[in-house]
């Protein structure tokens, strides 16, 4: 599928903005390991993630490529991207609604830097071993999410060096930001980040969701939306204006006001 220069500009951003938001909490969890432990063993378990991150991009790149027509591709992978999307905006409104905690680096750094500080002093190969482990297992854990972020854009919109280029710039800029403060990132907006994020990717995965029911057509060649790309904004629209509905609608109230309506999932006792 041809990605016209708008589109482009789209997918790099909402790439970058997803990356960034990832990569932020990684350095979160390796810069507490590196300030209460070892910063040698939080960065070798740093490049040990970073290395594992890449094999399996490659690994699962393949695979997907290989094994999948493009119309099973796009309904596949925009099927994904559409259930990852709508995870994060289900947080992201209950957090503007008032109805879950906001997403606070200062605070998972502290807790991060408590069980740092509660561990025993195992080592394994000269490093400190809970450092290392927790660090590998942290940008390990947020890489797979910028894999597959990199992977679903790429692939379904037909340029991943594009979606390649801007989680590349996206993890540089943090980790030179981090490198540079060796503190967390607190001053990055990133509740704001993670709206923004969740309705693009619910728009990139609907979008690209519903261009792969063409898999079930005689043809079996992707659906086309009408107007194209145009299309895709009138999508990222409606999303946007469903998800302020419903921040309006779950919003808490003041205390001068009745009680808030529960919400399915969320335990609002005491």
């Amino acid at each position: 599928m041809a990605v016209q220069s708008p589109a482009v500009w789209a997918l790099g951003l909402a790439v970058f903005l997803a990356c960034l938001v990832e990569a932020v909490e990684a350095v979160t969890i390796v810069v507490a390991m590196g300030m209460t432990r070892s910063w040698r063993s939080a960065i070798a378990g740093t490049i040990t993630g970073a290395v594992a991150c890449v094999a399996f991009a490659f690994a699962t790149g393949y695979a997907v490529v290989t094994w999948l027509p493009v119309a099973a591709l796009q309904l596949v992978i925009g099927t994904l991207l559409l259930i990852f999307g709508l995870q994060w905006m289900r947080k992201a409104i209950l957090r503007s609604a008032g109805r879950k905690d906001l997403h606070d680096e200062a605070v998972i750094f502290q807790k991060q830097s408590a069980k740092a500080r509660e561990a025993g002093n195992r080592t394994f190969l000269g490093l400190d071993y809970f450092a290392f482990v927790v660090s590998l297992k942290g940008v390990f854990l947020e890489g797979v999410e910028v894999v597959f972020i990199v992977i679903t854009f790429g692939l379904n919109a037909g340029n991943v060096p594009v979606a390649a280029y801007a989680a590349l710039a996206a993890v540089l800029i943090v980790t030179v930001v981090a490198v540079a403060v060796r503190r967390p990132l607190t001053k990055v907006p990133e509740n704001t980040l993670k709206y923004g994020v969740a309705v693009m990717l619910s728009t990139f995965g609907s979008f690209w969701a519903v261009e792969g029911l063409g898999i079930f057509t005689p043809s079996g060649h992707p659906l086309d939306w009408p107007g194209d790309t145009i299309a895709l904004g009138v999508v990222l629209v409606g999303w946007l204006v469903l998800s302020r509905v419903m921040i309006r609608v779950l919003r808490v109230p003041s205390p001068n006001n009745a009680a808030p309506v529960p919400v399915a999932g969320e335990n609002l006792t005491h």
